[in-house]
């Protein structure tokens, strides 16, 4: 589907929202040196590129991808020279020097920031991110390319092609995200031979009670419903139409009651079962080759959650595929290959891009909640514009000293 780039109400521009301090509004210089502390990677002395310069260059070498490693570092000088930073000595780094400052780093601190900073932003008057009670929230999996090196297949294997295997390593990773925001707030990630429901399972016990989860057919299994069941979470995932799910008592709204088990001895014997509701419907007029939806919640009454609500919202799982796009397509950009020659600094870099999109996608929520909006109606591919010249415009500051703060 063609993607239209909406605008926000005349008279009101994302420029005008964004301020100063864009990244480091959302990526707080305190909470990078306290993970590089954590981590053991703060600078024990005076480099020519210290460990929190290094970390916030890693997030701008997601917001240009397509640039070579010394010119992202220039327009980041450039940005620190105009805020007043001692930061000629940073022009004369050569590609080298850039190098051996990113294996210094690691991907430990990547991945520990994102886990620290990243988290669901909408707020509760902020439109399409709740359903009644519930912060709806999506799961799904995608792939990304890899350098073509001999580490990096190893570590991560070659999808299967057609005619023997495919010319990139890959990477896979499943992610958590906020289907209102956009916001990308948890992830697993391994080699491109693990599969999305494995992955699936380390995000699963992170669910919050707050949630309503929405999940397409090939994450369901017994054990994955039982754990996401309990971590108090509400659950709304498409299940096969073969599955058994006998109705047992049905509702007033058109779904109804039924039991699921772990094998079908449990079942046999009606042990160890969990109740569900089930609602089944087919999409008018739909030229899918399988109209027919079965969906599975573990909200057992129908006046929480109506059968033809349920219905309408499944479909907004699919708004987790729209920030797939925005972070593998308009972000990363059409058919680029991360750009790390090794596994650790693949899956630094993957870390880069991720709090990217997050700090884009926080003040664009920021700028919806101003506008009054909801934020799928602005641009993502602007967004990402405005912040590549408010860093080279000064306003992406590493030392912290211009940022905006962002207690949380």
């Amino acid at each position: 589907m063609p993607r239209t780039a909406a605008v926000l109400p005349e008279g009101l521009r994302i420029s005008d929202v964004l301020s100063m301090g864009v990244l480091t509004a959302k990526i707080p210089r305190e909470v990078v040196v306290e993970v590089l502390e954590e981590t053991g990677r703060k600078s024990k002395r005076i480099r020519q590129l210290p460990a929190h310069v290094v970390a916030y260059y890693v997030i701008a070498l997601a917001l240009y991808m397509n640039v070579a490693y010394e010119e992202v570092l220039r327009c980041l000088v450039e940005g620190l020279e105009r805020l007043g930073e001692p930061a000629v000595r940073l022009r004369n780094t050569g590609r080298s020097a850039i190098s051996q400052a990113r294996s210094r780093l690691g991907s430990e601190p990547m991945e520990l920031l994102f886990r620290r900073i990243a988290r669901p932003v909408g707020e509760p008057d902020c439109k399409g991110v709740w359903f009644r009670s519930w912060r709806l929230v999506s799961i799904d999996g995608s792939t990304l390319d890899v350098g073509d090196t001999e580490a990096n297949a190893a570590e991560f294997g070659r999808p299967g092609a057609s005619r023997g295997n495919s010319a990139f390593p890959q990477i896979r990773f499943v992610a958590l995200a906020e289907v209102g925001t956009h916001a990308l707030f948890d992830v697993a990630v391994g080699g491109c031979k693990t599969s999305e429901v494995a992955l699936a399972d380390e995000l699963i016990p992170r669910l919050q009670p707050q949630f309503l989860c929405l999940a397409d057919r090939e994450f369901y299994s017994y054990a994955r419903w039982k754990t996401a069941t309990e971590t108090g979470a509400g659950l709304v995932w498409r299940v096969k139409k073969n599955m058994i799910l006998p109705p047992e008592e049905h509702l007033e709204d058109g779904s109804y009651l039924s039991t699921i088990y772990a094998t079908a001895k449990d079942r046999r014997h009606r042990r160890n079962g969990l109740h569900v509701r089930v609602v089944e419907y087919a999409l008018d007029g739909a030229s899918a080759p399988d109209p027919m939806y079965r969906l599975m919640t573990n909200i057992l009454d129908p006046t929480a959650a109506p059968a033809i609500e349920l219905a309408e919202l499944y479909h907004e799982r699919w708004e987790i595929e729209t920030a797939f796009d925005e972070f593998k397509i308009h972000l990363r950009g059409r058919a680029v290959v991360l750009r790390s020659k090794t596994p650790e600094l693949v899956l630094q870099e993957f870390y880069g891009l991720l709090l990217a999109h997050f700090a884009i996608r926080g003040f664009m929520n920021e700028a919806a909640i101003s506008a009054e909006v909801d934020s799928d109606s602005l641009s993502f591919t602007h967004a990402l514009h405005v912040v590549r010249r408010k860093i080279q415009n000064g306003s992406f500051s590493p030392s912290g000293g211009n940022g905006v703060r962002d207690h949380h």
